[in-house]
């Protein structure tokens, strides 16, 4: 399969390399990065790497996998200290993208090498990694087969398969069978993904289902925020609260409007924003007292007093959601791409956001499945929602019931992934 695939690299070289070659000379953008991809260059940068062990290669293709990777790369950082960890990504905004969430965690951040025989060889040769691994998909048949011939182990991780997905790898099994063999493990999402793998030919001895590393970021959350909530609730204690998280302009007024409508049914309501950026904090006093409403802030040193609490203070949001009855999940009504639902979710609380959870969109989709969130797209939406929780408790203990569930499954999930590759980097070393 090997020769073929390479046969047909030359063939097709030989007609398209002159366009290519025009098409990277003409793209400032491409230039610099494909000269690296075919692995010129590379020494220059290995060369300010330094000394350490392990040397750890994460491959992710884009800012998804990138995303995912993210707990899995911290972990890494604290568990092997003086090793080396060195990150490559595939497309220009994984790369960036990666350059800035992973900054001080990652030792070196390259470009993925082009699927050439010698590219490969380059790029192996040069980085010397201990053990690769994988996020989710990027298969590349001469890179694989250059690993194996380094005895460089191979694993992929966070995997999982769509439906499209399984019939495209099982109408060409004969091109994607060697290439997943070649991976010392192949650690699943899910069982069911696990059971799809095993169906295309992975034996069983290689495939694990070790959860979803999107997940990761509820563990982090845990370890540094979750401190117990310092807000006085004395006198309060026949409210039920609605937490709206992280907001951004343009969103407060939405969520004050529906404040609004709702505390003419629910008078027991009692509203905490906690915006995105604290220093808004009067900006949104202001615009509460448009609305008729008195608002307290926290820098001020406010407890829950008045109509609602502006929570303009830094690292107090995480706890304060143990207090809340639902929340709103902000960056979601507008195109700020979304924020983390799986710290409210934890304390069995049901979420609502926005069309807009582009970072997230994965758990906010399965917070959707299991009925533990809603999905809204503006005002009259969230009303409706808010007045079914508000209408009936169990109804809304419910969905935080089934949003804990979810979270409970997928806890630990970084941690063991870690344990699988120091079982691998162990069985190396030894």
């Amino acid at each position: 399969m090997l020769l073929i695939y390479n046969l047909l690299q030359i063939i097709l070289g030989i007609f398209l390399l002159p366009i290519l070659l025009v098409f990277v000379l003409l793209t400032p953008k491409y230039r610099k990065a494909t000269w690296l991809r075919l692995g010129f260059g590379l020494h220059d940068l290995v060369r300010n790497l330094g000394v350490g062990r392990p040397r750890i290669w994460i491959h992710a293709l884009s800012v998804g996998e990138v995303s995912s990777a993210r707990a899995l790369v911290r972990r890494l950082k604290q568990e092997y200290p003086d090793g080396l960890l060195i990150f490559s990504a595939s497309t220009t905004s994984g790369r960036r993208y990666a350059a800035s969430v992973l900054a001080g965690q990652v030792d070196l951040l390259v470009p993925f090498p082009l699927d050439f025989f010698w590219s490969v060889e380059r790029f192996v040769r040069a980085l010397q990694p201990e053990v690769f691994v994988l996020v989710e998909t990027d298969l590349w048949p001469n890179f694989l087969a250059s690993l194996d011939r380094h005895g460089v182990p191979a694993l992929l991780v966070n995997g999982r398969i769509s439906a499209e997905s399984f019939q495209k790898y099982w109408r060409f099994r004969f091109f994607f069978a060697p290439l997943f063999r070649s991976f010392k493990y192949i650690a699943m999402q899910t069982i069911a993904d696990a059971g799809k793998m095993k169906q295309l030919g992975v034996s069983a001895d290689r495939l694990l289902s070790l959860g979803n590393l999107k997940y990761g970021v509820l563990d982090e959350s845990c370890q540094t925020n979750l401190r117990g909530p310092k807000l006085k609730v004395a006198g309060l204690t026949d409210k039920r609260f609605w937490v709206a998280g992280s907001t951004h302009p343009g969103e407060e007024e939405i969520i004050l409007k529906v404040y609004q409508q709702l505390r003419l049914a629910f008078n027991d309501l009692y509203l905490i924003i906690a915006p995105r950026n604290v220093e808004r904090g009067t900006e949104i006093a202001v615009m509460a007292s448009g609305f008729g409403f008195e608002s307290v802030r926290r820098s001020e040193g406010s407890d829950l007093t008045g109509d609602l609490l502006i929570l303009d203070t830094l690292g107090e949001l995480a706890s304060v959601y143990q207090l809340a009855d639902f929340a709103f999940i902000g960056g979601s009504l507008v195109m700020e791409r979304g924020h983390n639902p799986l710290e409210p979710a934890a304390f069995a609380r049901p979420v609502i956001f926005g069309p807009y959870m582009e970072d997230f969109e994965e758990i906010a989709g399965d917070l959707l499945a299991v009925g533990g969130a809603v999905r809204v797209d503006g005002e009259k939406a969230m009303i409706l929602t808010l007045e079914k929780w508000l209408g009936d408790d169990k109804i809304r203990q419910a969905a935080g019931q089934c949003a804990a569930s979810l979270v409970e499954e997928q806890r630990g999930v970084t941690a063991r992934h870690v344990d699988l590759l120091r079982q691998v980097i162990n069985e190396r070393q030894d």
